[in-house]
């Protein structure tokens, strides 16, 4: 009975400090010290998954030497992840000479002995660890197990809302860089250009291209790019018909497995390229399409509802920034033809 106090006093005084913590970093530090006070522990790191790599990358600590926590040794094998999800916790009574994790001799030296790893989840989705570490061996009772997974949740609750928030000012910060662009010059390539790289970074993609309709709107002709080699450049025709036709008709589309889906054009090329899953956003001048706006992912990726928003609201930015020069160079053309009639007409005045 005194441990379940000592918990709900924790989960008090933590439900308090939240209301007054400043910033991510304070509210992590309070969760790690509240573990590790409770606990008897003598650190807490959170682990993040990140995609693409076959490790858990340690993002913040406490209680852990930094150049142990620095190091790529500090990582967790991405199997530790797999047994979380299926046991609902990893756990280690000696890290010396557990053969699932890595670099034993270095945990150690660092004094770690038990690891009790449980899962951060946020939405019902794993995007990391928990891990708790003792400098001596030591059993978790199912209490403890879940008292930890309790601190993990809220754990996950700070970086889902810090991860929102660095969203937001990154949309904010991209939707303005391109407004800038956008009334800053007509020049229409250097535009489509600074598009296609800025979110292609932004959002973490491996690469972005925009195609336009040619004149008889049967393929789809390059006329910005990033991140894309030269070879998967001049692959061939790209035709409006074959390759992802259904962007075309005014809706976002995402491809899950590029190298398989029957709506990609040049299966085996994005294969080779490393192109996994595609967004393929229409660009449209008024109501009408006039091309395509592509991010390639080199890892199979979900694009969330507000990804999809936010690439088809930039592909219709690109649209607008197309009409705008086509409108300078129209009033260019008539400037002149109304110059050149005026000399013509030089005798009337």
């Amino acid at each position: 009975m005194a441990i379940k106090l000592d918990y709900l006093k924790t989960i008090s005084k933590l439900s308090e400090a939240f209301a007054t913590a400043r910033n991510r970093g304070e509210l992590l530090d309070l969760i790690f010290q509240s573990a590790m006070d409770t606990l008897k522990a003598k650190a807490a790191c959170l682990y993040l998954v990140e995609a693409g790599r076959d490790v858990l990358l340690p993002v913040a600590q406490k209680g852990l030497s930094d150049t142990y926590f620095h190091s790529r040794k500090s990582m967790l094998a991405q199997r530790i992840v797999n047994i979380v999800q299926k046991e609902g916790f990893f756990y280690s009574r000696d890290a010396s000479s557990d053969s699932r994790l890595t670099y034993p001799e270095v945990k150690k030296a660092e004094g770690i002995a038990s690891i009790l790893a449980v899962p951060v989840r946020v939405k019902g989705r794993i995007i990391g660890v928990f891990c708790l570490f003792t400098g001596r061996p030591r059993d978790f009772s199912a209490d403890e197990r879940q008292f930890l997974s309790w601190l993990a949740q809220q754990g996950g609750g700070v970086m889902e809302h810090a991860r929102l928030i660095d969203q937001l000012r990154q949309k904010t910060q991209l939707f303005f860089d391109l407004a800038v662009n956008l009334s800053g010059s007509l020049e229409i390539k250097e535009i489509l250009h600074s598009l296609s790289a800025e979110i292609a970074r932004a959002l973490g993609v491996k690469a972005a291209s925009i195609r336009l309709l040619a004149e008889n709107r049967q393929t789809l002709e390059l006329v910005a790019s990033y991140g894309l080699s030269e070879k998967y450049l001049k692959k061939g025709p790209v035709s409006a018909k074959k390759s992802i036709a259904q962007a075309l008709e005014g809706k976002p589309v995402v491809i899950k497995n590029a190298a398989t889906d029957k709506r990609v054009q040049y299966q085996q090329m994005n294969k080779e390229e490393g192109i996994v899953s595609i967004l393929s956003a229409p660009i449209k001048t008024k109501e009408k399409v006039i091309g395509v706006l592509r991010l390639y992912s080199g890892v199979k990726r979900e694009f969330t509802a507000d990804e999809i928003m936010l690439v088809t609201a930039l592909a219709y930015l690109g649209g607008l920034a197309i009409q705008n020069a086509s409108l300078y160079l129209m009033c260019q053309t008539d400037m002149k033809e109304l110059k050149d009639e005026l000399w013509s007409h030089r005798s009337w005045f």
